[in-house]
């Protein structure tokens, strides 16, 4: 287990990542009070995913590609809605 201070783990956060690969844990500290703790994620997949997973499952309409209404664009560009 390895005990940081949070301006410690922000400082050197590469480093210490690099530590949990190897197995180790990090317990984060606010003023030396345990606050949070880090934890290496389970084995990530080193394949890549495959392509075409969802297919056939939907199909996308053709309003899709059509332009906005003239209100909706213009909540988006930040006018009024």
């Amino acid at each position: 287990m390895i005990k940081l201070n949070i301006h410690e783990a922000k400082t050197h956060l590469s480093k210490y990542l690099t530590r949990l690969k190897a197995g180790d844990r990090i317990v984060l500290c606010k003023r030396n009070q345990p606050v949070a703790q880090i934890t290496p994620l389970s084995e990530v997949p080193t394949r890549p995913r495959p392509i075409g997973l969802a297919k056939q499952t939907f199909s996308v309409p053709a309003s899709f590609f059509e332009p906005l209404p003239d209100d909706m664009l213009d909540t988006f560009e930040g006018g009024k809605a």
